[in-house]
């Protein structure tokens, strides 16, 4: 049984009104709940609490206030294609050559072509998700301060366990914020002490202090990595993100700080974690039971978080053509995802990452409509680990892990090809039980394309692959050229100003402190 389950969120819902709405994120920021249940009454029961810090967590997880992606926070948009974590895999995979789709839905096909624009509806749905994650965890921050705990009469236990929980709602915020400043550069900023004012847009740089600043103060007040629950943050969440924006200082900032990478891996990497023996059963149903890798899950339920997007997602969409359903514990395909050639070239025939299904498929992709056209790729699967089905055959029950063990090591190892100081021996060591666990060849030296292709290897479909690909300077220019990317069919470079998504115009009409990212 999975620990940390969403509930009642629509007396969450009822705390935070309105949320954002796909036309303006200002006049969002302008509104109090309209509701007869307000904050000052919610809060003042610490029974509460974790109901509505589950709403930030659901948040992730799911796209709506019901079941199915029903009601859904973002307006004009299907609920299951608002989805955080689906949004997310559109940016991060499918512009690249880890993931192509099929399916012809508005704008969708313009993300691996490279030529999306400012008004494509999944980039706009990506940015108003992200703020209303902001815009949830304002609140709950805004409302469990110091101050107000004390007015509201929370003492003692409640209060330690208050603290914490708000320590939790700052790492969301700066996750969200790092997801922001990662996909968009300078963008409007809100927190809790800005209610009702038009947002101003703060510098890339700027908010790149501001994410490290945030990740710091709340690993203060974090539990203990490994002594949360399930599905919930601690210090090695916070410690490991922090990694990952050190890693990209250099994109974000113009500054290397490879030895703060160094630091913050060697800290998590001391918390006790250890790799799963069986890479497949990472991404199975019961990946919650017995996974000394996961540092941070987003949870899924088959009866009590079911959504179109996450690993239903994952699991449906990369079904199709002669591929058996029942083999992935689903009631069938989507037929949407699969890969392209350049990445298939990257795997030793007998590493176990690299599944692929071939039958009835072509390694080249002549058209990119056709699920048959490149390889289908298989990742997660609606299977436990002793082959029984999940929970129910359509609603996916794995969890989708945020980050683990293995993208510490590959953090390590990079930083320290990178010059950031730790151990070659260690940073080997760390790769090559990674390629050890996959029946892969062991190396014994390192370099930047190799860690580069590793991580691609290790981490397919993990969201990690665009700003993989822009950290090494590969993603836009015509360093690494993969098929159809800048919609050439043998590939093409494209400008440099696509290593950034555009700003939709919708916020930009609204508020005048916007100024929009370069080329768009």
């Amino acid at each position: 049984m999975k620990k940390f389950k969403i509930k009642n969120i629509a007396l969450a819902l009822s705390l935070f009104g309105a949320s954002f709405m796909n036309n303006s994120c200002v006049d969002d920021l302008r509104q109090e709940p309209i509701t007869e249940i307000t904050a000052a009454s919610l809060y003042k029961d610490f029974g509460n609490y974790k109901n509505l810090l589950a709403k930030l967590y659901g948040g992730l997880a799911v796209a709506g206030q019901s079941g199915g992606d029903g009601n859904g926070d973002i307006a004009d948009i299907d609920g299951g294609f608002s989805n955080y974590m689906r949004l997310m895999y559109y940016m991060q995979e499918v512009t690249t050559d880890e993931a192509v789709i099929g399916w012809n839905d508005g704008t969708l096909p313009e993300f691996h072509k490279m030529n999306w624009t400012a008004s494509n509806e999944f980039n706009n749905a990506m940015y108003f998700r992200l703020y209303t994650e902001v815009a949830f965890c304002n609140e709950f921050i805004r409302n469990t301060s110091d101050e107000v705990l004390s007015s509201n009469g929370i003492t003692g236990a409640d209060l330690d366990e208050a603290k914490v929980m708000r320590a939790e709602a700052r790492f969301l915020r700066a996750q969200s914020y790092y997801h922001l400043l990662d996909l968009y550069g300078n963008v409007p900023f809100v927190d809790e002490t800005t209610l009702g004012t038009v947002p101003k847009q703060i510098m890339r740089s700027e908010l790149f202090t501001y994410v490290e600043n945030e990740l710091k103060a709340a690993a203060e007040n974090l539990k203990a990595p490994r002594a949360n629950e399930y599905g919930r943050v601690d210090k090695a969440a916070a410690w490991t993100l922090l990694a990952r924006l050190y890693l990209n200082a250099k994109v974000y900032t113009g500054t290397e700080r490879n030895a703060d990478v160094i630091g913050m891996t060697e800290k998590v990497i001391g918390a006790g974690y250890t790799l799963n023996p069986v890479y497949a059963n990472l991404f199975l149903a019961d990946n919650n039971i017995n996974n000394p890798e996961n540092i941070f899950s987003i949870v899924y339920d088959g009866q009590k978080t079911q959504t179109n997007g996450g690993t239903t997602f994952m699991v449906h969409a990369a079904v199709g053509g002669t591929m058996d359903p029942a083999e992935f514990g689903i009631n069938g395909g989507w037929g949407g995802i699969r890969t392209t050639k350049a990445f298939v070239q990257k795997f030793e025939q007998n590493d176990v990452r690299g599944r692929f299904y071939k039958t009835g498929h072509t390694l080249e992709i002549e058209d990119l409509g056709n699920f048959t056209d490149g390889y289908a790729f298989i990742k997660y699967k609606n299977i436990k680990s002793d082959g029984t089905d999940g929970a129910h055959d359509n609603w996916v029950e794995a969890d989708l892990s945020m980050y683990r063990l293995a993208d510490v090591y590959l953090m390590y190892a990079e930083a320290v090809v990178r010059g950031g100081g730790g151990s070659m021996a260690t940073a080997l060591s760390y790769v090559n039980q990674l390629r050890t666990r996959a029946n892969a060849s062991t190396v014994s030296v390192l370099d930047l394309n190799f860690i580069l292709d590793e991580r691609s290897r290790e981490l397919s479909w993990e969201n990690t692959r665009r700003t993989d690909l822009i950290r090494f300077g590969k993603f836009t220019s015509s360093a690494y050229l993969w098929p159809w990317k800048g919609n050439v069919k043998e590939g093409t470079a494209v400008p440099e100003y696509r290593n950034l998504f555009p700003i939709p115009n919708n916020d930009l009409v609204v508020n005048p402190n916007l100024v929009q990212n370069p080329g768009y």
